[in-house]
């Protein structure tokens, strides 16, 4: 079983221990790498102030590339101690699984001292959102790649940060990524490529407020079971101007599906090819005992307090959002209950719109719906050689009649699970690093998701 080693510095850095430090971190080949090659080992994971489960399943598969030897950077307190745990958690599991050397540094001027000593080539930053957008910048101003959970920007403010931050990327030559899970859910793939399929789906409906032609809404809930744990939630993230709204959130991923489902590598400016039309929000009434459940904390904690109506704390972490891409009208729906009913759990719902069929997920099915004017049987033999032409890549896939077309019968191997997605987008980004580039429309389009999740939350603000 791997350890982690601690080092506490409570005190600022002297001059004279900088210059060392300085002089020691220039020596250190590995200090500016820029040159990726696929070798075992030479992504470096520096991981800033992980206060999200999500920061360490980057983590829990092994992947070749990364070097077991991580550093982590940090101001003492709870949310390090989970991320400890969890590494731990995978340290101790069977032995496909990877093993992990932890460094820790913690230090109330944790980001100066990881921007100081640099022993890594790639930043993870996941947690407490409200200086995420300044972790990003200073650490591409420096030199170093950022790998980053969502959001990356919380508001508007946030949204103009990023944008200069991707600015400095590419003056730098490194790479900053979010981290963009769904695409690796195989429901999700399944609905894109079948989306553009010209006999099956024929072409994306153009929809209206009313009735979108893109529709992705998602159900979540804040006391779940995550490996099999209770999820414990840091206290933090019940205030949103620390986590961020619900709008700006789990939208992110709505949004990036939406876009990339639809329009898969075309880039998206958001000055052009989007217009703003609605968004809305409303709030999840939170008691101090369902607090407690979630945190581990007896009683609202002080930013808190002025939060309360009537001893409830009113969480603004649903919301919807009506704009187009293209000229096609999306909708965006995030909604968080407190837990879910017996026998659930989160949900989705995705729907595309074609002139010829719907593909429509529910849940974790996939089905094609005629359009009532297309000859079904005709339909069906576009739907039969699409299966086909998809064998290659998910043998054994088929389908089934039901009442209104057919649902989709995915062999139980592509579904990799959410967990696992997280190691799938590491996997694409270190990728990413040997080619010394993104796609051209990844860099675009993140500016526009964000732009979207930002100016809408700013627009229900408004309505309020």
């Amino acid at each position: 079983m791997r350890t982690h080693k601690h080092i506490i510095l409570q005190r600022p850095i002297s001059i004279t221990a900088f210059i060392v430090l300085f002089m020691v971190t220039s020596c250190n080949p590995n200090k500016n790498n820029k040159e990726f090659s696929g070798a075992d080992g030479e992504v470096q994971i520096m991981t800033l102030n992980p206060g999200h489960f999500h920061a360490a399943l980057i983590q829990k598969d092994r992947i070749n590339q990364v070097d077991p030897e991580v550093h982590v950077y940090a101001p003492e307190g709870p949310d390090l101690d989970l991320h400890l745990a969890r590494i731990e958690g995978f340290n101790s599991q069977n032995e496909s699984s990877a093993k992990w050397d932890v460094n820790v540094r913690t230090s109330p001027e944790y980001m100066r001292l990881m921007l100081d000593e640099r022993p890594g080539n790639v930043v993870i930053t996941a947690g407490n959102n409200r200086k995420k957008t300044e972790y990003i910048k200073r650490s591409v101003d420096s030199g170093l790649n950022v790998l980053s959970d969502k959001p990356m920007a919380i508001d508007k403010e946030g949204w103009e940060l990023l944008v200069s931050a991707f600015e400095s990327a590419n003056k730098n030559d490194v790479l900053l990524y979010d981290i963009m899970t769904e695409r690796y859910n195989v429901i999700s793939i399944l609905q894109q490529r079948l989306a553009q399929n010209r006999d099956l789906f024929g072409e994306l409906e153009e929809g209206s407020i009313e009735n979108p032609a893109i529709i992705k809404e998602a159900v979540h809930h804040l006391y779940k079971q995550v490996s099999g744990e209770p999820l414990r939630r840091p206290p933090w993230y019940f205030d949103v101007e620390q986590q961020g709204e619900g709008i700006v959130d789990v939208s992110t991923h709505l949004i990036d599906l939406a876009m990339w489902g639809s329009f898969p590598g075309k880039i998206i400016d958001y000055k052009t090819d989007v217009q703003m039309l609605q968004a809305n929000r409303w709030a999840t009434e939170i008691s101090e005992d369902q607090f407690e459940k979630i945190t581990g904390m007896n009683k609202f904690l002080g930013y808190l307090q002025d939060q309360l109506v009537d001893g409830l704390l009113p969480l603004y972490s649903n919301g919807d959002i009506f704009f187009t891409l293209n000229g096609h009208h999306t909708k965006i729906s995030v909604t968080w209950d407190y837990e879910a009913p017996s026998g659930g759990g989160d949900s989705q719902y995705s729907l595309m719109r074609g002139t010829l069929s719907d593909i429509v997920i529910r849940q974790n099915n996939l089905y094609i719906e005629p359009s009532p004017q297309v000859d079904h049987q005709k339909l069906l033999r576009a739907l039969e050689e699409a299966i086909n032409d998809l064998q290659d890549d998910y043998p054994g896939l088929s389908y089934e009649e039901n009442q209104n077309g057919w649902k989709l019968i995915i062999p139980d191997q592509f579904y990799l699970g959410h967990e696992s997605h997280f190691g799938k987008v590491a996997e694409a980004y270190f990728g990413y690093l040997v080619s010394g580039e993104l796609p051209e429309w990844e860099i675009p389009n993140m500016i526009t998701k964000y732009y979207i999740t930002t100016t809408a939350r700013e627009m229900a603000m408004d309505t309020d």
